[in-house]
């Protein structure tokens, strides 16, 4: 009996010893995320961006938002000088995305970045034709041809930028018909039929494959474009905002943005 009674007592011990310890622990609130570790983002991540990365950012925020369920990912597109000029203005936002890095300078000698931008893809010029090319254009100086209508972004738009370079690289003058303040701008004129050609970024020929055709030029490799990213030194969620940044940085963001055709920094 006295044996009995000992053991009894052993155990009873050895189970009031392990619930001190559970006790000790604190409890465990944050939500695992589709990949099964836990995320602490939350709230509203607001991303300036330029135009041209509307659909891959588009796909990058819902792959963020389905990782960080209590997390919100929205957007502005424009053309980066706007955007630039909106974030010096006070526009509240987490992350900026521009098309070139001369729109980013902008920002951080204004003391706007936290930190360093990161360059985290490239992007290169097409001639963007109406399906079939009807005009038959096969380079630059095709666009300087009788009857032949172009749209080009305004310089100070990274796209028009790049233009004036590959233009002025090929020796070719031209007169558009229309400065667009994004490269969205300019490659809607040639999908609505209003002009024969538009210099766009390749990734946005190839997202608009439906009704356009990309005309690649020599040129356009002297006069590719980087992409800095940066979190904002006034983020009204900067934990977000770093998120963010570090999810486009990402393996699985760089997948989304090679699809769509950006070349690697």
């Amino acid at each position: 009996m006295r044996r009995t009674a000992l053991a009894a007592l052993m155990v009873a011990l050895v189970g009031l010893a392990g619930c001190g310890d559970n006790a000790d622990k604190p409890a465990n609130t944050a939500q695992p995320t589709s990949s099964g570790t836990a995320s602490t983002v939350k709230g509203t991540v607001t991303v300036f961006a330029a135009a041209s990365l509307t659909e891959s950012f588009n796909q990058i925020g819902k792959d963020f938002e389905a990782a960080n369920p209590g997390a919100k990912v929205t957007f502005n597109y424009a053309g980066s000088s706007a955007l630039a000029t909106q974030i010096n203005n006070g526009a509240p936002a987490d992350v900026f995305a521009s098309a070139a890095p001369a729109n980013m300078k902008t920002v951080t000698d204004a003391g706007n970045g936290s930190g360093a931008p990161t360059t985290f893809v490239k992007n290169q010029l097409v001639i963007a034709v109406p399906k079939g090319n009807p005009k038959g254009v096969k380079g630059l100086s095709d666009l300087t041809k009788p009857g032949v209508k172009v749209a080009l972004c305004a310089e100070q738009v990274p796209c028009g930028a790049a233009a004036k370079k590959a233009l002025d690289a090929a020796g070719v003058k031209l007169t558009p018909v229309t400065l667009e303040q994004d490269v969205k701008g300019a490659l809607s004129k040639v999908k609505l039929g209003e002009v024969d050609a538009a210099l766009v970024y390749r990734t946005d020929a190839k997202a608009s494959a439906a009704d356009v055709e990309g005309v690649e030029f020599p040129e356009s490799a002297g006069a590719i474009n980087d992409y800095p990213i940066v979190v904002l030194k006034n983020a009204p969620n900067a934990a977000g905002a770093q998120a963010f940044v570090a999810w486009v940085l990402s393996d699985k963001g760089k997948t989304v943005l090679a699809n769509a055709g950006f070349q690697a920094p």
